[in-house]
């Protein structure tokens, strides 16, 4: 499961396989899971994996399914949480993950607003007059100067 488009010769044409396309049904992922059929019925009823469904209502499970089995069966059984701390970890897991994207979507939006500022200030820059004198800057002194208005003569 790499990822990597296949052609599927019985129809002729090409179609996406990826870690999140539901494929395996639920005696092939316990096979490659390690673990027992009725146990996947049980995870998918607490909601620790939610595999897909068939019109016929039967489950197919992805590679990343099959991997989140495994994770489940790695924390419960080597390292003994119990199945409601597993799925808080996977929600807060999958949370993480989801700021981690909106965390990319916003840099980037950041990087093309910065690249369009620079983009903006150096037409300004290009657009400066050439002819014109430079600014200097007027040596302060600590002098005080009062201004008093003028008296009305009288």
């Amino acid at each position: 499961m790499d990822g990597r488009r296949r052609q599927n010769s019985f129809v002729g044409r090409a179609y996406e396989l990826t870690d999140e396309t539901p494929v395996y049904v639920i005696s092939v992922a316990a096979q490659l899971s390690g673990l027992h059929p009725q146990t996947l019925r049980q995870y998918d009823r607490l909601g620790l994996v939610s595999p897909d469904r068939t019109a016929g209502r039967g489950r197919r499970y992805s590679a990343r399914d099959i991997e989140l089995l495994r994770q489940v069966q790695q924390l419960s059984q080597a390292e003994g949480i119990n199945l409601a701390g597993i799925k808080r970890i996977i929600e807060l897991e999958n949370q993480v993950g989801a700021l981690q994207a909106r965390v990319a979507e916003l840099q980037s939006a950041v990087d093309g607003a910065a690249a369009t500022m620079r983009q903006r200030e150096a037409a300004v820059h290009a657009s400066y007059r050439r002819d014109l004198v430079p600014y200097q800057e007027v040596q302060q002194t600590s002098a005080l100067v009062v201004w008093r208005p003028k008296r009305p003569t009288e």
